[in-house]
């Protein structure tokens, strides 16, 4: 099944969901299955280490540094890796609000990851563009 493409459906039916773990980024060297019991929802392999986007607990358990805590706010609409502008409108919007964004986007769903002190504001936000 493939996702949709047109920007106008996207925001109109994107439908944001806030959970409310508390998720942070970490860096780490060595291999990916050193860190796979902590359960990371996403990696990022780059010349300067491995990412880890995990719990605020499994990388306080592991002892890991971070630097911010970050919530997640998931777009509920399939959108294809293909589409056009999604990305865009949403930081934009988000940017009008002075809120940061980190996106990932997986197969199904975009994912936001915003401040944790912002996430309820960047939830509004993100409403009031879809509608």
């Amino acid at each position: 099944m493939s996702g949709i493409k047109e920007l106008d459906q996207l925001l109109a039916s994107m439908k944001p969901e806030l959970t409310q773990d508390k998720f942070v980024f970490c860096t780490v060297s060595g291999e990916l299955s050193e860190y796979i019991e902590l359960k990371p929802i996403a990696t990022f392999l780059e010349s300067e280490g491995l990412t880890l986007v995990l719990t605020r607990d499994q990388a306080d358990k592991a002892g890991l540094k971070y630097e911010s805590i970050f919530r997640k706010i998931t777009l509920m609409i399939h959108s294809s890796l293909e589409a056009v502008g999604l990305t865009a409108a949403v930081s934009t919007v988000l940017t009008t609000k002075g809120i940061s964004a980190n996106v990932i986007a997986a197969y199904y769903h975009d994912h936001i990851f915003v401040s944790a002190e912002k996430a309820e504001q960047a939830l509004l936000a993100l409403k009031e563009l879809s509608q």
